[in-house]
């Protein structure tokens, strides 16, 4: 932490205890934070134990609706979609973003999680699809899905990030759009499978095997060179995702699964695993995924995902109806480990105040944080600012632009790609009308 973050962190908020958190209390611009359990009211206007009786709603005087054999939500839910970039599916990359200011807690559902897929989604029988693991091995084998399904399984929690999220971050003038469009191509779920390691041990490893080349099974064959130190952490090949079958467009019937590292690494529908003593230097790998920075140099191998966090609500799209208190809530993750803090202003800034951390706080995985807010009705500037436990912090806009760079013109079609791996912080200004926007604090 340099001196400035210091001047602005430590000297300015006094820690205060309630409803068992540590919560630290300060000035956030023209708002005052909130903290502690005596400061939970949300207005005047609050309805006393003498109201009037409800009235029954028409829904409380028939017969509802009989229950199905597949759950599905209600249709006043019909808005929570995600943004398709391909709706009519023309002979290109399709993608679906998920609408992270329309949701709340750490899992993304199923039907929501985000997609890109190059050729369409495949419509693969499980029984005959095939996982084979073969190059410098000792025995090279075939495992069919029922024979993986005998093996030991592991569940665990774990976001997938495109490294393309974020691309519109790098405009030189901030964006005015949703959450959704910013952020959307990143989720998190619950992942069930087999460890790669334990498929590995079956094989024998040749010595000489530095590491692995994952293949695909749909016809973009997607193909990309992973280190072997990987395989033998947490690599995995999933088979569910938040508890039932891999949705297809996910990788059914199998995918690898390597967390914290970025999202086309994790090749789905995988059916080939070759082992070899250097990368492949594969098109998806030499082109598509070197992100080039300033100097007119480039990337050669970028896996991690950087600690990152974003404010969900409130966010744009949104309008404050009245001054008083509002929760601010957001996602913080890191590839690199568990997240250890997030800060949060209220002046784009000025001011910090440590979040609660709702957890688990698991690895690799959204980890969601609260903080008690009271507008006054004045101009205010929302950010948040994220630390793992491996020492990182989300960068201040003007240290990624210095390292990453930034568009020459406003970016204005929010669905393309202009750069990889921002991790820089997101702040929403409101207004004197309540009205929130995309910010560059």
């Amino acid at each position: 932490m340099d001196d400035r973050e210091r001047r602005h962190m430590g000297d300015q908020l006094q820690p205060v205890a309630g409803n068992g958190l540590l919560h630290r209390r300060a000035l956030l611009g023209r708002g005052l934070l909130l903290a502690g359990a005596a400061a939970t009211g949300v207005g005047s206007s609050l309805t006393g134990a003498a109201a009037e009786p409800l009235a029954d709603d028409p829904w409380s005087g028939h017969q509802g609706a009989t229950i199905k054999a597949f759950e599905t939500r209600s249709r006043y839910e019909d808005k929570v979609l995600r943004i398709l970039s391909n709706p009519n599916g023309e002979p290109r990359t399709q993608h679906a973003r998920t609408p992270h200011q329309m949701l709340n807690g750490t899992i993304t559902p199923n039907p929501l999680h985000f997609v890109i897929i190059h050729n369409g989604t495949p419509d693969i029988d499980p029984d005959k699809h095939r996982l084979v693991i073969h190059g410098l091995v000792k025995q090279p084998m075939m495992f069919t899905l029922d024979k993986l399904m005998r093996y030991p399984m592991v569940t665990r929690t774990a976001f997938v990030e495109c490294g393309g999220n974020s691309s519109p971050m790098f405009s030189n003038e901030p964006v005015q759009a949703t959450l959704q469009h910013l952020h959307g191509l990143v989720s998190n779920a619950e992942w069930t499978g087999v460890l790669l390691s334990t498929l590995l041990e079956e094989t024998g490893i040749d010595p000489k095997a530095k590491w692995f080349v994952a293949e695909g099974a749909d016809t973009a064959a997607l193909t990309r060179s992973i280190p072997m130190q990987k395989a033998l952490d947490d690599a995995m090949i999933a088979l569910y995702q938040n508890g039932e079958r891999l949705m297809p467009s996910n990788g059914y019937p199998m995918r690898l699964l390597l967390p914290g590292f970025e999202g086309n690494m994790n090749v789905k529908f995988v059916r080939r695993i070759k082992l070899v003593d250097q990368p492949a230097m594969t098109y998806y790998e030499a082109r598509n995924y070197s992100p080039i920075i300033p100097g007119c140099k480039a990337y050669k191998f970028y896996f991690h995902n950087e600690v990152k966090s974003f404010i969900t609500h409130p966010s744009f799209g949104e309008t404050l109806k009245e001054p008083g208190y509002y929760e601010i809530s957001g996602i913080a993750y890191s590839g690199t480990g568990r997240i250890d803090k997030v800060m949060v202003s209220a002046d784009g800034g000025q001011t910090w105040a440590e979040a609660a951390l709702q957890g688990p706080v698991n690895p690799k995985a959204f980890t969601r944080f609260h903080i008690p807010w009271r507008w006054n009705g004045g101009p205010a500037a929302l950010t948040s600012r994220a630390w793992d436990d491996s020492g990182n912090r989300q960068p201040l806009r003007a240290e990624f632009v210095a390292a990453r760079g930034e568009t020459l013109k406003p970016v204005t079609n929010t669905l393309g790609f202009y750069s990889q791996h921002y991790n820089s912080l997101t702040s929403w200004g409101v207004g004197s009308t309540g009205e929130i926007k995309h910010v560059y604090a």
